[in-house]
């Protein structure tokens, strides 16, 4: 296989539904998360400032912005990485719809950000944890620190893909996602939030034996 026919493969878009809709629905433009959860979060920071001092909806924004950078690490580490034992032997298919099929096919430009009907779930299952937690009125500020994580995350996710970095920093971040795609996916699962690889022993080392490539 040459290099061009290999970039193809790895650029493809693979048909994932029979169902037209649904497979349309699967795949969207890069921007789609900051088009819709851009105008939700400054609404809810707004709102939350009618509500609270400025001080503690800052700090609630940093609170909420860091419970999704433990989200992104633990959910990629053991969501999208574990083939759950559902019914009529579904577990395999799910993994492979959730994550899976990124590996195959990584640099799929439609699928490297989540679609709203995966994302707005996630949300709303946030702000039932949330609120809860912390409360009527602070509960809008840490949620609007969620949100913000995630749109942070998918856009870099799809930079990581397709974006050519400047910064010692931005080459880091690149280097360490393509490492957990085509070194060992048994590690690098923190996107953006590279450090908790490093708080939970799952970053790469120089010094390491390169496992399998991931599939």
């Amino acid at each position: 296989m040459t290099q061009e026919t290999k970039a193809e493969a790895l650029d493809a878009s693979p048909r994932l539904f029979e169902s037209d809709l649904l497979d349309k629905l699967s795949r969207v433009h890069h921007l789609t998360p900051v088009i819709v959860y851009a105008p939700i979060i400054l609404g809810l920071i707004f709102y939350s400032l009618t509500l609270n001092d400025p001080v503690l909806v800052a700090l609630s924004l940093v609170v909420g912005y860091l419970g999704w950078t433990l989200t992104e690490y633990f959910g990629h580490r053991y969501l999208f990485h574990t083939v759950f034992p559902l019914p009529f032997g579904l577990g395999p298919r799910f993994q492979f719809l959730i994550h899976g099929v990124h590996h195959i096919y990584p640099n799929d430009p439609l699928r490297l950000v989540m679609p709203p009907l995966l994302s707005g779930p996630i949300m709303l299952i946030a702000l039932a944890i949330i609120r809860p937690l912390f409360g009527p009125n602070l509960a809008w500020p840490v949620l609007a620190g969620f949100m913000t994580g995630y749109v942070i995350y998918d856009c870099v996710h799809y930079w990581t893909h397709h974006g050519q970095p400047k910064s010692d920093f931005g080459r880091l971040v690149k280097r360490l996602h393509m490492l957990h795609h085509f070194r060992d996916a048994e590690k690098g699962f923190g996107v953006h939030a590279i450090w908790w690889d490093y708080v939970f022993g799952t970053a790469y080392r120089k010094d390491e034996t390169p496992g399998a490539r991931a599939v």
